[in-house]
């Protein structure tokens, strides 16, 4: 059974930093673009960043230049790199990907459990 965990979710004051690690484990055949979003109390979820394959990235406006998603094809894994936190950041970051479970299969949609990520002095 594939699975996606997550962890690195901590309390942090602001301007502060946390990585986030999301590990895919379990048999499958590829794994394509890996993204993590996240959901503020009261909010919709929203993208926060994603990378391809090769490495291409993206980023949501709030978090350029603060953020930086990479991942690591052989280990399965993508991290996220969160630098001057800000309040606002405050949420339940999710780890997202799509990915075969053979070479025959179409792709699927999974979602980690999430990690909380608390910025607040």
């Amino acid at each position: 059974q594939v699975q996606l965990v997550e962890s690195g979710g901590d309390l942090v004051q602001p301007g502060g930093s946390l990585r986030l690690s999301c590990a895919a484990s379990g048999s499958f055949f590829s794994i394509d673009v890996m993204r993590w979003y996240r959901q503020a109390p009261g909010k919709q979820r929203e993208l926060v960043a994603a990378i391809t394959t090769g490495g291409t990235t993206n980023y949501a406006d709030s978090v350029k230049g603060r953020f930086t998603i990479s991942r690591d094809n052989a280990k399965k894994t993508v991290l996220l790199q969160m630098n001057r936190l800000k309040p606002e950041a405050t949420a339940v970051y999710y780890c997202n990907t799509a990915l075969r479970r053979t070479s025959l299969s179409p792709m699927a949609d999974y979602w980690g459990q999430g990690t909380q990520v608390t910025v607040s002095s």
